[in-house]
């Protein structure tokens, strides 16, 4: 064995190879048990469907792909796990499904791939480091009604964390689900959006500042693989949201699409990632030691949402903010104040206002200047003033000087008793 594994063996086509003593001792047992035709390299037959999946799986799988071609392995996967066609304890690798579903000759295409320059992945080692915000445009409702997702999710263990549903992309929206997400779990060191109208907003960046938040924001136009948002928006999209444009059950209200995304979130947390090891987004979360910052108080949280500007009120007592005129108390006539926009307080006009008043904040209302046109007005204060007898005026002076009297004060007359005259 030794004089035969030591020199090089050179095959018909001249290639030097080196054999392994525990490869000839294989094909002597081989050859002692079968001759020859045992050392020939048999063919292995080929699999034709799958030798781990049950064959009940594998018709569901080729009845359901008919069905709904842009399903995904992993909600195809669910899907079967509702039906009990998948055991609860089962594991069922989505591998494995892929490959039984190229062998059965069923689409397992996801799209193009999308493409970018510089789009390196990243990740934090610990939950809250880093937080990441983005929208996810979707319809809904039997009238396919145009909706926003905003989503809130962890980095480090792709915790999600909270969502809130509005009509478009606005600064309302962000700051209640930034506001949620601080008062729920506390604060983030690192906030990372796109540049999308509602996160470019300068509103916004006061407000992280004022939490004492770093701000990131990604390059524009950047490519739909850019991270773990969008991987997660599209998994969103299979999961729940691509069921809800056109189907009657649904509710197009935000409130009751808010309420149904939560509950998906809810599940979306418990399901296992490959990315995580096979654990799911809450046991990463709970299993990591390092610990939350919660706000100093409500009241210190509320404040950081709220945004104070300074303007100059008019000798009528009318401040104008974005195009609408508030009525002040009196007093504050041509001078400056500042007043305290509550960014979580929306109106018609935009956003409640409050001006400090005898140590107390009042809340400003537009004008109302049809009410003001028959409603009564305040006495002026009334000062006495000194009785003076003022000189003739020039108007005075002039008549005298034109329309004299004729005759002088005694008449015209001279008295002839009086010696002087």
């Amino acid at each position: 064995m030794r004089q035969v594994v030591d020199p090089l063996h050179y095959t018909d086509e001249g290639q030097a190879k080196r054999v392994s003593e525990r490869s000839l001792w294989r094909w002597l047992a081989a050859f002692e048990k079968g001759g020859v035709e045992a050392l020939e390299t048999k063919k292995r037959s080929k699999i034709q469907s799958s030798r781990v999946l049950s064959q009940d799986l594998l018709d569901f799988l080729e009845s359901e792909r008919g069905k709904d071609l842009k399903a995904s392995i992993p909600e195809l996967i669910q899907r079967a796990r509702a039906l009990d066609l998948i055991g609860p304890k089962e594991a069922v690798d989505r591998t494995s499904v892929w490959r039984a579903m190229q062998r059965l000759g069923l689409s397992t295409s996801a799209g193009a791939l999308p493409k970018g320059a510089d789009t390196r992945r990243f990740e934090h080692a610990s939950r809250m480091h880093c937080v990441i915000a983005d929208g996810k445009h979707f319809r809904a409702g039997p009238t396919r009604r145009k909706r926003v997702a905003i989503y809130f999710l962890d980095d480090a263990t792709r915790y999600g964390l909270g969502v809130v549903v509005t009509t478009s992309e606005n600064l309302e929206a962000v700051l209640v689900g930034l506001h949620e997400v601080v008062e729920r779990f506390g604060l983030m060191h690192l906030l990372y959006w796109d540049h999308g109208s509602a996160f470019i907003a300068a509103d916004v960046k006061q407000v992280a500042a004022q939490l004492g938040l770093h701000a990131v924001y990604g390059r524009v136009a950047y490519p739909q693989g850019r991270g773990k948002i969008e991987v997660f928006n599209r998994s969103a999209k299979a999961r729940v949201l691509r069921n809800l444009a056109g189907s009657p059950d649904v509710d197009p209200d935000c409130g009751a699409l808010t309420l149904l995304l939560s509950h998906d979130l809810k599940l979306y947390n418990h399901l296992p990632h490959e990315s995580l090891e096979g654990e799911t987004p809450y046991q990463r979360w709970h299993s990591s030691e390092h610990p939350l910052r919660p706000a100093e108080s409500s009241v210190w949280l509320r404040e950081c949402f709220t945004l104070p500007i300074e303007r100059r009120v008019s000798n009528d007592h009318i401040v104008q903010v974005n195009g609408t005129d508030y009525e002040v108390p009196r007093g504050y006539a041509a001078t400056k104040v500042t007043l305290h926009r509550r960014l979580l307080e929306p109106t018609e006009n935009g956003h409640a206002l409050y001006l400090p008043h005898e140590s107390a904040l009042v809340r400003l209302h537009p004008v109302d200047k049809q009410a003001n046109a028959t409603s009564g007005r305040a006495p002026l204060p009334s000062k006495p003033e000194p009785e003076t007898v003022l000189p003739k005026s020039a108007s005075q002076l002039s008549f005298e000087a034109s329309l004299a009297p004729m005759t002088a004060a005694d008449g015209g007359y001279y008295d002839p008793n009086d010696e002087e005259n």
